[in-house]
């Protein structure tokens, strides 16, 4: 099977030719917007596994909807307040002349996610909701590099015993397509084991990427002092943080039924990077092709199990990266 060859030149979603990504936020109150914008429109579908998500235009995504293609995604902080982010996105692209032609009009179809970020540290006594505007800077700073960690939509992210954060991986296949991932990493349940130091991604890292600490040697080799099912099964804080929400790219050609099939294929890769899916998760993946067509089954499926593994070290990427701020409530990765 033809599956990873080695990570892009960026190591990002942005990797996959065509598309930017963008990313604004506000400390004081610990919580950001980040955009993912094509040069043109692109084929695009979603999967949501977690029983509580947030979203806006996803039921257009689905494989029997008559929309063919969108002009951007967005992943937001903020809960409920957060899609307003998508607003933003649509001003700005309105004002490029992007969108579905109406009459004399167009509509910029601009789908989206949210976390819920509301109770971590950061000051939510905003006198307007902030997500429009920081949805139209996030737009007007998109480009093929941009930094992961406490940064857009992971501004605020939390991840159980550590800071979340916003993280980004790719894959160059053998076949010559790139796969890349995009994550908020804000999950109810755990993504290291107890030292807090391992992560659960840990057999998929490429060169260092998240620390290179490996596999934690207690599970490697394990002696019975731990159950490792019952540390797969930590779950911390769920007053506090919940959901994981994510892109899964492709410059191959895919159908909008295939990009469905590889959001659903991707939720593999969150699974082995956390404890994910409860009731209380808004876990959502949405998959993503730059190009119009369809691949074959052997081809797609290397597709598919590429997107899984980018989505698991993207989401150790993102905790990895985080950084400290004021009135944190819970120490970075690299801090604990």
């Amino acid at each position: 099977m033809g599956v990873v060859s080695r990570p892009g030149p960026r190591n990002l979603i942005t990797d996959v030719a065509g598309l930017k990504v963008g990313n604004s936020q506000v400390n004081f109150f610990k919580t950001g917007s980040t955009v993912l914008v094509g040069d043109v429109p692109f084929t695009a579908s979603v999967h949501v596994m977690g029983g509580a998500p947030g979203t806006k235009e996803t039921d257009l995504l689905a494989p029997d909807k008559t929309v063919d293609k969108i002009d951007a995604l967005v992943l937001s902080g903020g809960s409920a307040f957060g899609l307003d982010a998508c607003s933003g996105v649509m001003d700005g692209l309105r004002k490029m002349g992007r969108g579905f032609p109406v009459g004399p009009m167009r509509v910029p179809i601009v789908p989206g996610a949210i976390i819920f970020d509301l109770i971590n540290g950061g000051n939510k006594d905003w006198v307007e909701n902030p997500y429009r505007e920081l949805g139209r800077e996030a737009l007007s700073t998109a480009s093929g590099e941009f930094p992961l960690g406490t940064v857009g939509a992971g501004t605020g992210a939390l991840a159980a015993m550590q800071k979340g954060g916003l993280g980004s991986a790719s894959v160059v296949l053998k076949n010559g397509y790139t796969v890349g991932a995009l994550v908020v990493a804000n999950p109810m349940g755990s993504v290291t084991t107890a030292s807090g130091k391992y992560f659960w991604a840990a057999p998929f890292e490429v060169d260092g990427e998240f620390g290179g600490m490996g596999v934690d040697p207690e599970h490697a080799n394990f002696d019975g002092k731990q159950s490792l099912k019952e540390a797969a099964m930590m779950v911390f804080n769920a007053e506090m943080s919940n959901t994981t929400i994510a892109i899964v790219a492709t410059d191959a050609p895919l159908t909008k039924t295939q990009c469905h099939r590889l959001a659903v294929t991707a939720h593999d890769g969150m699974a082995r990077a956390i404890v994910s899916h409860t009731p209380l998760d808004g876990d959502l993946i949405f998959g993503v092709s730059t190009t119009n067509g369809a691949v074959d089954y052997n081809i797609f499926r290397d597709i598919g199990a590429a997107a899984a593994v980018c989505l698991s070290r993207a989401i150790a990427r993102g905790i990895y990266e985080a950084t400290s701020h004021a009135d944190d409530i819970l120490p970075t990765y690299r801090s604990s």
